[in-house]
């Protein structure tokens, strides 16, 4: 072999040699990490908006009006006017029972009226005429007076007879029961012929369903809030149906005056119009009460927000679609939403696949199907849902 060549070949091996040694683990891992996969992550758009701050608790439907109507005298009923059900308005008649024995009592209070109405009047001429004879001195003074104790005594016995016939009259109306307020007739509990009394069960009960009532219970530390909301013309009171059916919206009408000692709770009641029945007395329901506002948060998911060993923490993607870690702080949660601070509007938050995320890795983002683009930078843009497609942290 020419020795020239075989020198020139051990020199190139030398170099080589020394460059395969130069290559360090962290400058490995450096070309290892810029030429990784991307990282497939959902994103939305953190908000800034006025939030209400809302306090949940589970409340029960309640009536305002539930009428339990009884009869006021013993007899029998002849005729039930209503069904079982129906809408019923006040003043509506409901029963009809026997009043044979109370007309013939208005009957005899009427007789005896007329009785001594024709005694008065007697009593009246009497007096009248002992009047003209004083005038002729053919009677004395006495037999006037006389005269005009009979006449009061005879207006007395009028006054008195009058008075018990409008008491049988009174009577005679119980036999009529109307109702005394509108609502829902429930089951009716007797027919005709049934003998009622007074301390019988109640014949059907009346229930007020429009407006309606949801009552619960607040911690006593929120009472000055509802004490404030109630002064202000009441805060707003959602109450959230079963089974996803929706949510009323309604006001709070009612703080009670005592904090109950066991407890440690106070009672409310709000008000929701009813008209098409959606609640129910006796039922129960899930209820938010606003109790403040809180004034430009910064609003994101809460399945956004990663608890780790210093703290909560959010990751954001950059201008330059990296991964980036944002530690956070919770003011306020409810439902899906979370308010915080550690991050500005407009930012663009991961929700799906930070588990993937580390920072400074590269993210591809998607439009979802049935999203739209997101407003990036934009405060108080509606949440976008991203998908991208990425590799292993």
């Amino acid at each position: 072999m020419n020795p020239k060549l075989a020198g020139a070949a051990l020199v190139l091996s030398l170099m080589l040699s020394a460059c395969g040694k130069s290559d360090t683990p962290a400058s490995a891992a450096a070309a290892s990490a810029s030429s990784g996969p991307s990282v497939s992550v959902s994103t939305v758009v953190a908000q800034q908006r006025d939030y209400p701050v809302q306090l949940e608790a589970t409340g029960t439907v309640t009536p305002l009006s539930l009428v339990e109507v009884k009869p006021q005298v013993s007899s029998t009923v002849t005729k039930v006017h209503i069904r079982e059900g129906q809408f019923v308005q006040a003043g509506q008649l409901l029963f009809t029972l026997d009043a044979r024995g109370a007309d013939t009592d208005v009957a005899k209070a009427q007789a005896q009226l007329q009785k001594d109405l024709a005694a008065l009047a007697d009593a009246q001429r009497q007096l009248q005429r002992s009047q003209e004879l004083l005038a002729q001195n053919f009677v004395s003074q006495v037999a006037v007076d006389q005269a005009r104790t009979l006449v009061d005594s005879a207006q007395a016995v009028a006054a008195a007879d009058r008075a018990a016939l409008q008491a049988t009259k009174v009577s005679l109306s119980y036999n009529r029961i109307v109702a005394t307020s509108a609502g829902r007739a429930g089951i009716i509990n007797v027919y005709p012929g049934t003998l009622v009394q007074p301390t019988s069960p109640a014949l059907v009960t009346i229930t007020q369903l429009d407006p309606i009532a949801v009552t619960f219970n607040l911690p006593q530390r929120n009472l000055g809030d509802a004490l404030q909301s109630l002064r202000d013309g009441g805060g707003r009171v959602d109450a959230v149906l079963p089974e996803g059916r929706g949510t009323l919206k309604g006001k709070l009408a009612f703080v009670d005056n005592t904090v109950d000692a066991n407890s440690g709770t106070v009672k409310v009641r709000a008000l929701f119009a009813n008209k098409d029945e959606t609640l129910w007395p006796g039922a129960f329901v899930n209820v938010r009460l606003a109790v403040q506002t809180l004034r430009g948060a910064i609003v994101v998911p809460q399945a956004s927000i990663v608890q780790g060993e210093r703290g909560r923490v959010v990751f954001v993607v950059d201008s330059g679609n990296k991964a980036a870690m944002r530690p956070v702080e919770v003011v306020y949660s409810a439902g899906t939403d979370a308010v915080v601070t550690g991050v500005q509007a407009g930012d663009r938050v991961v929700v799906d696949g930070r588990q993937n995320l580390r920072p400074g890795v590269t993210v591809i983002e998607r439009v979802a199907e049935g999203a739209s683009a997101p407003r990036r930078g934009t405060a108080g843009s509606a949440p976008v849902a991203l998908s991208a497609r990425g590799g292993p942290p």
